[in-house]
Formats: C-alpha cells, structure tokens, sequence
C-alpha cells in the first residue's frame, strides 16, 4: 500500500518569514480578513483580496487598523513575509503606509527593529520617504536599528541619506547616543563615519555620546569616540559630570583605567555637587574605582584648591549650549513641518472622499427625480378618450381628457423641465470621471441651484395636481394663449 506524499505549502501561499520567528499566529480584535491573511502569510489570498476589491473598497480597507492600531502592511512587515510585503506595498500610498501602530512604529520601523533588511528595503523602493517618519518620541528607523545594533540595516540607511544621523530624539539623544550606550561599536563607527560631528551632540542632560559610552563595558566605543573628538574627554553634562566622573559612578573599573591612561583627561575637573571622581566612586560605593583613581593621583575635592573659573572654557561650554539647543529646536520644527504636512494630506484626502459622496448622491437623488417625471408625464389623471362614439369637442382618439386644460400645459412644462435637469445632471456626474477638486466645487455648487429648481418644479406640480382635482378654472389668458399656441404639439404627443 503506497503512502501519499506529504503535502508542502505552495510558496505562493506560505513565503518564507525570519529564521527567528517569536511571534505566534494569533490574530486580534478588529482584524480585517486581510490582516488574518497577512498574519497567516498566506499570498494568494492576500493578492485575491486586493485584485478583487473595488478602487474605493480598497482605499477604505488598506489603511483599517485593529485593536493594536496595526494595519495589514504593519502585519506582514512584523512577521518578516517580503513576499506579502512586496505585493502589499504597491497599493499602500505613502500616508497609509506611514499608518502608526498603537506602539508607535509603522511598518518601516517595525521591520528595522527586527533586522528585516529585505522587508526594508522593499518599503524604501516603493517609498523613500518613509526613511523620514518617526514614531511617538520622535526615533527614526535609523535611530531604531542602531538602538539594535543592526549594522547592514544602519548602513543601508545611512546611504539613503546621511543626514538621519543627525535627527536625535525627543529627549536630544542621537542615534550615535543609543548605539554607543548599547556598545554596539560597528554601528558607532559607522555613525561617525557619515557624520563626525555628532560626536560632540549632547542631549537634554547635556551628555555626549562619550558620557553614554562609559556607563556601558565597551571599551572599543570609548577608544573611538575618543579618536574621533579628544575634547569629548573632559566636556561635562548640566551636572558638571565628565566621562571620568560618570564611568566612576558606574564602577567601570576598566573604562576608568582607560580614561586615565589619555593624557589630556582632567583628573581635578570638580561637579556642580563639588565631587572629583574619587569623590563620586566613594559616595556611590565603589573602592575598587576608588583605589584605581588614588594611584593615578586623583584627588578628593577637598584636597584641591578653588581654581579660577576659566572664562575661555566657561564660553566655549555656553555656545557650545546654545548652538545645540539651536539645533534642536531647528530639528523639531522640521519634523513639525512634516507631521502638519502628513495631515494636510489626510485632509486634502478626506475632503475629496466627502465631495465624492456628495456627487454620488446628488446622482441618486437626480435619477429618482428624473424616475417620478418620466412616470408622472406618462400616468396623466382624467383617462384617455377611447370611445369612437363619445369624443368631446375639440379632442381627439387617444388624447388626454385634460391635455387641452392650462394647468396640465403648465405641469407638463416643469415636469419636463425636471426630467431634463434630472437627465443632464446624471450624465454630467457619470461621464465626468477625473476632473480636479476646484472643478468639482464648481460642479456641485452649479448642480445644487438646479436641483433647487426641481424642486421647486415638484413643489408647483403638486399645486398643479391640486387644482386639476378641484377643477380650478382660475388662470390668466396670458396662459390660455401660451397653451394654445402648444396644444397642438401636445395633441400628437398623446396621440395613440
């Protein structure tokens, strides 16, 4: 008896996703079926989904998030499936696919976070500037990589633009801040290598990427950061902390012996709080430090002179302060710029979905107005003459009791008057595809007067049908002259 094969996945249907998968497949609230297929990994269901979806469906459906603000895109980009990405993204307008989750990252972010240079770059191809998006404290991709220290992913987005290095969180730290305190020396090296002058970056607390160097163990970083900028060494924080004082209250015995080892450090450089670095490794509990810095020759505060405020010093530190808060200040508005434009743009795309409804409206109401006219010109009260042996003076076979009457003149005049409108408004919007948003305005503007007057011809054949029932006989001769001058036309319309 033979054993049927067993049945593998089509790659179609099951592309292949990161070798370290953590995530389970379990879907959450609110998902659409195209983030259960996203989840699921599953293409051919995904491309039927968005091949067989309308335009307008699928505009609505793309940028749907579920309970964790995830969209399908943000799906299929978490769980690595370029594949699914590659399809997905062709659809997605850069606003939509920018579309934060409720943790802040979109689909680029998530995918740099996780190291998913293929994914990455897929997104990047199709749109560049989702390089530029940044989550809720204001981390760029690059910023999230290098947090990671996925040094191809780094690289990647340092080529697509240098100047990511340089945009530092809402807190002031820089990508080279995070990459640094993370000992993630590759990732420094190439921070620096794009742009040196981050070195000398402080954020908020007033510390460089050296102070974040040396509360970590990577003995490397430090050895770079100092390479690249010497004067790192003994620039200070807002508390007066150099990297000697910081690496001490840390305890990192080797990083200090470091330190010291460079002969520029400055061993008497006192904190706001009146602490040497032996003063700081004592108080924080550290006597190794301490016995390190004690045979190199560093002194307690106590033992040192006051010396003199060096004015030099004192304003190089103060511009130094400013021309960073400048910075900041010019990043944020920046970034502001950005956020304001990205809204503009969900407006702009909201106002036209509502001028479109709108339209489409109009169109219905039009072709319900033109369907009561067409009805109430062919469904006349009083009957037709029908009887070869009765016909009433001046009638004819065929002809309308009250065709001759100048009430049912006038309401034949603005019954075809809004069968008319009716029509030419219904082609108007129907053949009328693609025109421009202040075209539309006008439209709409010109077709709401003509739709006021249907409605005025509805309201008056009304009044027209009341007095046909009360056989009112009160109108002008003015009118009687207009009938008479059309009854004969109206004679052959309604002649059988």
């Amino acid at each position: 008896m033979e054993v049927p094969p067993t049945e593998q996945p089509s790659p179609s249907v099951v592309p292949a996703r990161r070798k370290k998968m953590t995530k389970q497949l379990t879907g959450k609230r609110d998902d659409t079926p195209l983030h259960s297929a996203a989840r699921g990994g599953n293409l051919a269901v995904v491309t039927e989904i968005l091949t067989g979806t309308g335009e307008e469906e699928l505009k609505e459906l793309l940028p749907k998030q579920n309970q964790s603000g995830e969209t399908a895109l943000y799906v299929a980009a978490e769980y690595g499936y370029v594949d699914l990405v590659k399809e997905m993204i062709n659809y997605y307008d850069l606003v939509d696919a920018g579309i934060k989750a409720t943790n802040g990252f979109d689909a680029l972010h998530i995918a740099a976070k996780q190291g998913d240079i293929d994914i990455l770059k897929v997104l990047l191809g199709v749109h560049p500037e989702l390089a530029m998006t940044v989550d809720l404290s204001n981390t760029t991709a690059l910023h999230t990589a290098a947090t990671q220290g996925h040094i191809e992913i780094v690289n990647f987005l340092l080529e697509a633009g240098s100047s990511l290095a340089t945009i530092a969180k809402s807190n002031g730290k820089t990508p080279l801040h995070s990459a640094a305190r993370n000992g993630h020396v590759e990732v420094v090296k190439s921070l620096l290598a794009s742009e040196p002058g981050i070195a000398s970056r402080t954020d908020k607390k007033g510390q460089t990427a050296l102070h974040m160097a040396v509360k970590g163990q990577n003995l490397e970083v430090v050895q770079e950061l100092v390479r690249v900028d010497p004067s790192l060494m003994n620039m200070v924080d807002t508390k007066g902390n150099t990297a000697l004082h910081i690496a001490s209250r840390k305890g990192r015995a080797q990083i200090v012996k470091l330190l010291l080892g460079y002969n520029h450090t400055d061993t008497k450089a006192v904190n706001r709080s009146g602490e040497t670095a032996i003063d700081t490794a004592e108080k924080t509990g550290h006597p190794e430090v301490a016995t390190i810095l004690q045979q190199h020759g560093v002194q307690s505060a106590r033992t040192i002179k006051p010396a003199a405020p060096n004015p030099a010093r004192e304003l190089k530190q103060t511009v130094s302060d400013i021309k960073h808060e400048v910075h900041n200040q010019l990043e944020h508005t920046r970034q502001t710029r950005k956020r304001v434009q990205g809204i503009a743009k969900r407006l702009n795309k909201m106002h036209a979905e509502g001028l479109n409804n709108a339209i489409n409206s109009t169109t219905v109401v039009a072709v319900l107005i033109a369907t009561v006219a067409f009805a109430a010109i062919f469904t006349v009260p009083g009957q037709y003459v029908d009887d070869p042996n009765n016909i009433p003076p001046g009638l004819s076979i065929g002809e309308a009791n009250i065709a001759p009457k100048p009430a049912f003149i006038i309401f034949f005049i603005f019954d075809s008057i809004a069968l008319f409108i009716s029509l030419a408004v219904v082609v108007v919007q129907t053949s009328v595809v693609v025109i421009e948003s202040k075209a539309k305005k006008q439209m709409m503007a010109i077709i709401n007067k003509l739709m006021w007057h249907r409605i005025e011809a509805s309201n008056l054949r009304s009044i027209r049908r009341s007095s046909l029932g009360s056989r009112s006989r009160s109108w002008s001769m003015s009118v009687m002259s207009d009938s008479e001058i059309l009854n004969n036309e109206f004679k052959k319309m309604y002649a059988i």
